[in-house]
């Protein structure tokens, strides 16, 4: 029997945002979502969902999986991702994996470079060491000339830190805001806020309802529910405590390899909940071996 006593589905957790944002039946989700953070010119009428997982172009290279990959109608690609925890060389890890859909642009024979747009979105539920002031939680990354022009506009990293949102029910104002009250609080309402009642966002609450879910997708949800609650504990005590009773040897042996501590709890963590390889290297930046040896 179930002991989930929340009326909503927490949007950070895997399963939480893939059954929001990841299913043909909530693109307009998606849609909607992503056109408050785009420019003008590349808002959104449509997009296909596509396999999350890309290869690099040699046996060396590692693999990305991507939370949700899209396509929008004029090729754009859209790579949209929940960091749950800081890791080491977060950002460089950003920008290699926006190098897996720009590469598979290419094509054989006589072709000239063109490429189409790719954005980065990443929602991070933690604060960025070296970008500590409370006003700004929305970064849009660019590439730019010494003179601050826009060199390139087809290559944009959006950044959302999360825990920086603080505004109540009574103080949003855009369709932005909404969305960022929802991310981050969703799963503590038990009503539907009176300025969360438009078209978009009574569908987001329909979907995002416990008690409709099936058993099924109750248990996934759970199994999605724990290892969030436990990646946060092993964060939040590692800030603390230092380190973790009981798993000492393990973040020695680690420590002795030059790895983070936090990456190490993490990964130990995370192989304790029996959660696959990849994702415990894409979650700490760990290599295969690493992660073996731990």
């Amino acid at each position: 029997m179930s002991n989930l006593k929340e009326r909503y589905i927490n949007p950070l957790t895997d399963f939480g945002f893939k059954k929001i944002f990841g299913t043909e039946l909530n693109k307009v989700l998606l849609i909607d979502f992503l056109n408050q953070i785009l420019p003008k010119k590349h808002k959104i009428k449509e997009l296909t969902y596509s396999q999350n997982e890309h290869l690099g172009n040699s046996d060396i290279d590692r693999k990305a999986i991507f939370d949700l990959f899209c396509l929008g109608q004029s090729g754009e690609r859209f790579v949209v991702e929940v960091q749950k925890a800081k890791q080491n060389y977060f950002k460089d890890r950003s920008v290699y994996y926006a190098s897996f859909p720009i590469q598979e642009q290419s094509k054989k024979g006589n072709w000239d470079f063109k490429l189409a747009p790719v954005y980065t979105i990443g929602i991070l539920d933690f604060i960025f060491e070296d970008h500590k002031s409370d006003e700004d939680f929305l970064h849009i990354v660019e590439l730019k000339n010494q003179r601050c022009e826009v060199f390139y506009d087809k290559l944009k990293f959006v950044y959302i830190e999360l825990p920086k949102f603080k505004k109540t029910e009574d103080e949003l104002e855009t369709q932005f805001d909404k969305w960022l009250f929802i991310l981050r609080y969703l799963s503590n309402l038990d009503h539907k806020p009176k300025k969360l009642q438009n078209k978009i966002f009574k569908k987001l609450f329909e979907s995002a309802e416990i008690a409709k879910f099936s058993s099924a997708e109750r248990l996934a949800y759970e199994k999605s529910l724990k290892y969030y609650r436990d990646i946060k504990n092993v964060v939040d005590t590692s800030k603390e405590e230092g380190i973790i009773e009981g798993i000492e040897q393990g973040i020695e042996q680690g420590i002795e390899q030059g790895i983070d501590k936090r990456n190490i709890e993490i990964a130990l963590q995370m192989k304790k909940n029996n959660e696959p390889i990849e994702r415990i290297m894409r979650y700490t930046n760990l290599t295969k071996q690493q992660i073996e040896d731990l």
